[in-house]
């Protein structure tokens, strides 16, 4: 087992669960966690979510207790940035102007929210949502009720905090180039049964329509659709998508393509720097190509995987993607891959019109996605449909008395 110094720039979940994994795995080398937040390591779902909501407190989120990482010897170095990374000579340089030495290195680094681009984006109360801190100042804005919210986007963000605001009590508008809610993540089907959840639940979804610009005299105070309508806004909510933080690693001279480019054992091109969570475009022997997945069980998952890389044990990381959300009185978990022209065929099981049912997304008759709705205990049947890789009977799919179990 190598010994020496493991540095993890990026303490966030990923970077969290691999220092542990290294301890767990019996790794006695010096051990550095870096992250730019001041806040120790957290979980993120809970910012749209739970803590959101006001249903959970901060420090819920947190991955470790805060002394945990004395008491397993991890060296947690909290708001200080990590400026280069000299692979050559095995340093990493801070922006205090320390230089550190490793012997091995995994990049955690995540992704930064996309800035909207267009007159007025710089006005007060619009907010985007990455931090504990920008979930902070959301939640206060929105905990009082009675504000007029526009939320730009129909994403997983965009839906999730749409539905907190209406939680709270504020009127909400979305606003959405796309047909549909999700349309790039579960095609326009499953799409529109977002819209008509939002719909439902008092939200004014106006879609195939971007957002133009703001008015505000210093405070926001309305929303320009492309279309030229007004909409009043007291707080906007950015959901438009986040980029890679690639910087260091070009910086560095690694392979970066939407992404730091890593091999299914998650090294990167230079043998001993590795790259884990949103930031890594992994090779998925499962699906036969590369993939950047920016969900909660990629950082989960990843940590641990790049750790024990790091330890030159053998590691193929070909976990099927994974999501869950919580809408109004809508729970879904989401395995696999469903964008438009990932798939040819969408069968329900279950009724519909019940709130309860799992809807398999299938390509050349193999499930390639699956999402369970407000139906649980079936995640772990739904990816062995889609590890299989073998043709469904798409009846026998739609069928609940047959057990997902005997179909793969």
């Amino acid at each position: 087992m190598p010994e020496g110094t493991f540095v993890i720039v990026g303490a966030g979940l990923t970077g969290a669960k691999a220092a542990e994994t290294l301890r767990e795995e019996g790794f006695a080398g010096r051990i550095l966690l870096i992250g730019e937040e001041i806040e120790r390591p957290y979980e993120r779902p809970p910012l749209s979510k739970g803590f959101l909501l006001g249903a959970e407190p901060r420090e819920k989120a947190h991955v470790h207790e805060p002394e945990w990482y004395g008491e397993h010897d991890v060296e947690l170095r909290l708001g200080v940035a990590v400026d280069a990374l000299d692979t050559a000579a095995h340093v990493v340089r801070l922006a205090t102007g320390e230089r550190i030495g490793y012997d091995r290195a995994l990049l955690a680094t995540g992704a930064t929210p996309r800035r909207l681009d267009v007159p007025g984006a710089r006005l007060q109360g619009i907010h985007y949502l990455r931090t504990m801190a920008d979930a902070a100042a959301l939640k206060q804005a929105l905990v009082h009720g009675g504000r007029r919210v526009v939320v730009a986007g129909a994403g997983w963000i965009g839906l999730e905090t749409a539905a907190a605001a209406r939680a709270h009590g504020n009127g909400v508008t979305v606003i959405e180039p796309e047909p549909v809610p999700l349309h790039r993540v579960v095609g326009p089907e499953v799409g529109g049964m977002f819209a008509d959840l939002h719909r439902d639940n008092g939200v004014d979804l106006r879609l195939e329509q971007g957002v133009a610009g703001f008015w505000g005299a210093g405070q926001v105070s309305a929303a320009v659709t492309a279309g030229g309508a007004e909409v009043p806004a007291d707080v906007v909510i950015a959901g438009i998508g986040v980029r890679p933080n690639t910087r260091l690693a070009e910086a560095a001279g690694l392979e970066v393509s939407d992404g730091i480019l890593v091999d299914q054992s998650l090294r990167t091109s230079d043998p001993d720097v590795f790259a884990a969570g949103d930031v890594a475009n992994a090779y998925n022997p499962l699906l036969g190509r590369r993939i950047r997945v920016e969900h909660w069980a990629n950082a989960l998952n990843g940590g641990p995987a790049a750790a024990r890389a790091m330890l030159g044990r053998e590691v193929v990381y070909d976990r099927v993607p994974y999501f869950f959300s919580d809408q109004f009185d809508l729970g879904m978990e989401m395995s696999g891959v469903a964008a438009p022209g990932e798939y040819d065929e969408v069968v329900y099981r279950g009724d519909r019109a019940s709130g309860e049912f799992v809807v398999f997304w299938l390509s050349d008759g193999r499930v390639v996605a699956g999402m369970n709705v407000n139906v649980w205990d079936v995640t772990a049947d739904v990816q062995a449909l889609i590890r299989s890789g073998r043709p469904v009977d798409a009846a026998r799919l739609a069928d609940p008395g047959v057990p997902l179990a005997g179909l793969g």
